[in-house]
């Protein structure tokens, strides 16, 4: 049951194509820190790749064969994107899932506030993360703000060198004695993560760059300076923020990490480390006989629900319309092409760390440079909230990934009793389909910066391309 380290199986060749694979997954990362953000990317890709906008098609009236492709968004956070096969619809599909939302703080809709003269933006924390993390960190503001005319701006502040960055304080150590006392639980609170964001009662000139002195700023004069910054240069105002999305994310590029430069080091791993390779694989796979899916959703992080979660049935919908647009649609045929698919619910793996050995059962961890990590279950304790693949599936898989020298691992999200975690994995297998969760490993997982191996990011996007051209099996 010992793995190869991927690494050992590349000719110079390999190693020059998994390298530049990761140059533009690190490309990606720095483009897509939001889900609208990755849409964006993902929607651009697959128009030039000749994918055509599902509405677009039902709008035309268009039909639709073997060989065409289609895609669909939905609230400009979710995507699902396919490929006709040969092969009729009821035959199931094969289906990459993986989401696009990663741990992060979120402003507030009343968020602006001014205290001794700092103004600050008040946030509230999404997803699971350690909250003395995001302290003392240089931040990011991203997203967008609908105005009640429905004009959207777009906020990227903080990426760029000549633009301001933004951080969360922290109690210096000389006067933190009863601070250090509490369990890193509660160190720094979430009421405590709120965004520093300027602390001039002047005006700053959008041209000039310039402070100028306005008396008009009243009693709060900080936050007015920072309000009239924001109508100047932006044209909203403050009740603009109650129809906003604004995410605060680590500010930075994604950097290759080690003198080898084998690792990437970047915000947004889990679950992009999964989605990139699998958008990759759905839009340069083709001439396939089972029709090809990729789902990209919103909202695993907090449980996926909501109209951009994997619980939505905007996944199921549009099934539907690309099999009425194929001439084949009946519910009982929806039916049987969801139950007779496979898929891949991809999603990272937590890489075996020796700092942490303690929290790991070594013989069933996921290793870095190993690659793709199968959980044949998730969840937690008694694995529950898990999806358990069947046994068959799994040795499908198996074989078809061996004939085509893919690196592959097993694992479990750490000892038993310890932890656990859960996927969009379940969810699919609501449709009777055959579903198994698999990824990439994660050192660093839901951190401000995490680790991932450049070969697992490769033997990902290879297995990928291989798993849409050769599963096959239907549910018995």
């Amino acid at each position: 049951m010992e793995r190869i380290n991927a690494w050992n199986t590349y000719d110079l060749g390999m190693q020059k194509s998994c390298m530049d694979f990761a140059d533009d997954y690190k490309c990606f990362l720095d483009e897509g820190k939001t889900e609208r953000e990755c849409i964006d990317r993902f929607v651009n890709e697959a128009e030039e790749n000749g994918y055509i906008e599902l509405n677009e098609a039902i709008s035309e009236g268009r039909k639709l064969s073997a060989g065409d492709k289609v895609y669909s968004v939905w609230m400009n956070k979710s995507i699902v994107l396919f490929e006709i096969g040969t092969e009729p619809f009821e035959n199931g599909m094969n289906i990459l899932g993986a989401h696009i939302d990663s741990p992060r703080l979120d402003v507030k809709q009343n968020p602006l506030y001014e205290d001794s003269e700092i103004a600050y933006l008040d946030t509230h924390y999404y997803g699971g993360i350690k909250k003395y993390q995001y302290v003392t960190l240089p931040l990011a503001i991203h997203g967008v703000i609908v105005k009640k005319s429905g004009e959207t701006v777009i906020l990227r502040v903080g990426e760029d060198e000549d633009e301001p960055v933004f951080f969360v304080s922290d109690l210096l150590i000389h006067l933190s004695q009863e601070q250090l006392k509490k369990n890193a639980a509660t160190v720094v609170e979430g009421e405590a993560l709120d965004l520093i964001i300027g602390s001039k009662p002047v005006v700053i000139d959008a041209d000039t760059k310039a402070g100028k002195e306005d008396k008009e700023n009243g009693k709060e004069a900080v936050k007015n300076a920072i309000l009239k910054i924001l109508s100047e240069t932006y044209g909203i105002e403050e009740g603009d923020f109650e129809s906003a999305e604004l995410e605060i994310v680590p500010a930075g590029k994604a950097r290759d990490a080690g003198f080898d430069r084998s690792m990437v080091l970047g915000y947004g791993q889990d679950d992009r480390a999964c989605a990139y390779p699998s958008f990759r694989a759905q839009i340069e796979t083709h001439d396939l006989k089972r029709t090809s899916c990729t789902l990209l959703v919103d909202k695993e992080e907090i449980g996926s629900v909501g109209a951009t979660g994997m619980r939505s049935r905007f996944f199921e919908n549009a099934v539907a319309e690309v099999m009425n647009l194929c001439g084949c649609y009946s519910e009982l045929a929806l039916r049987r092409t969801l139950a007779n698919s496979c898929m891949l619910s991809s999603d990272v793996s937590a890489a075996f760390d020796p700092a942490y050995a303690s929290v790991f059962e070594k013989k069933n961890a996921a290793f870095m440079g190993r690659g793709m990590a199968f959980n044949k279950f998730t969840g937690s304790r008694g694995k529950s909230g898990s999806n358990d693949a069947n046994a068959e599936y799994i040795a499908h898989l198996r074989d078809i990934f061996d004939r085509e020298e893919i690196c592959t691992q097993t694992a479990e999200l750490g000892k038993v009793d310890v932890g656990g975690g859960g996927t969009i994995a379940y969810i699919l297998a609501l449709y009777g389909m055959n579903v198994i969760d698999c990824g990439v490993p994660v050192l660093s997982m839901h951190s401000p910066w995490e680790a991932t191996s450049k070969a697992d990011l490769y033997e990902a996007y290879r297995g990928y391309k291989v798993f849409l051209k050769n599963a096959a099996i239907r549910n018995q």
